[in-house]
């Protein structure tokens, strides 16, 4: 009989495949659908493709990996299979991340006004050279997470002690140091990078709007409703961002804790459901997606009721 804690990770695999697949498929449709009309994406529409197809493979690895450890955990611990889906996880994860960065960076570029170097020169480049960026930081991120294979074979439960060589201390230190090296590049970097897009966006926001407050020259004020929209976008992904990195915590301090029961199921729960929360979130951000979804569904329903 499935305990509490397993049918809770059982029912957050199913909802949240139930929720993000669908959700993230109108992103990745719509986003299509805007090629195929415009034949281009702008940068923001280009992150949000990037992320909801990241989103559904996420998803689904995340998902599964509930289901195993529920359903058939003998499958999930063979270390082939445990190793595959432990780094398919972080590699996603750490994209994810990164496309957060990059979207705070665009917002940050395209809103301030900062004429610092480094800001002109990352402004260029995210208008630019947005898909190079993309790429390579995939291809960072997987170079990053390969090393998590033997890492993981090195700290396994499973690992043969007959197999084993070298100091136990040494393999220990470097196991340590990869996982500190891999979380700083793929989580602490692109979150404190996309808090000071956060900051300096908000900031930025705040000084125009007390300067147009005190303007006496009777000009009409600006709308800012899209500076708006783009600066709570990034404070919804940090907070998703932030929620996630907790969930992973709990997992970290759940044995040294009494509630050693209910903080997995909590951490599975809010690790299953982020990848529907923020595709919410980028259809908040987007109003060309909800167009194209609102007019798809308006359309067949009325295909419908006319047949």
């Amino acid at each position: 009989m499935l305990s509490q804690y397993s049918i809770s990770i059982l029912v957050s695999s199913v909802l949240g495949l139930s929720l993000a697949i669908p959700s993230n498929i109108c992103i990745v449709m719509g986003n299509l659908d805007i090629i195929r009309k415009k034949g281009k994406l702008s940068p923001t529409d280009v992150i949000f493709l990037d992320k909801g197809i990241v989103n559904i493979l996420l998803q689904c690895v995340m998902s599964l990996q509930g289901m195993f450890i529920v359903l058939s955990p003998a499958v999930f611990y063979i270390r082939e299979v445990y190793t595959i889906m432990n780094t398919s996880t972080y590699f996603l994860i750490y994209c994810n991340f990164w496309l957060t960065f990059w979207l705070s960076a665009h917002y940050c570029t395209s809103i301030t006004n900062l004429r610092y170097g480094f800001f002109i020169w990352l402004k260029r480049i995210v208008s630019n050279f947005l898909s190079q960026l993309l790429f390579l930081t995939a291809l960072g991120m997987f170079i990053v997470s390969v090393p998590n294979v033997w890492a993981v074979n090195e700290e396994s439960p499973f690992q043969s002690s007959g197999n084993s060589t070298g100091v136990p201390g040494i393999r220990i230190y470097q196991i340590l140091f990869y996982f500190v090296s891999a979380n700083t590049l793929g989580c602490i970097l692109p979150f404190c990078l996309s808090l000071l897009c956060l900051v300096l966006t908000s900031s930025f926001l705040l000084r125009h709007v007390w300067r147009v407050k005190n303007n006496d020259s009777g000009s009409t004020r600006p709308n800012l409703q899209a500076h708006v929209t783009a600066l709570r976008t990034i404070f919804f992904l940090l907070l998703i961002f932030t929620f996630f990195c907790m969930s992973q915590v709990l997992m970290i301090i759940r044995k040294s804790t009494k509630f050693s029961k209910l903080l997995p199921a909590i951490s599975w729960t809010l690790q299953l459901l982020s990848p529907s929360v923020e595709a919410a979130v980028i259809f908040q951000a987007s109003n060309k997606l909800r167009r194209i979804i609102l007019g798809r569904f308006w359309t067949r329903s009325r295909r419908n009721t006319e047949t």
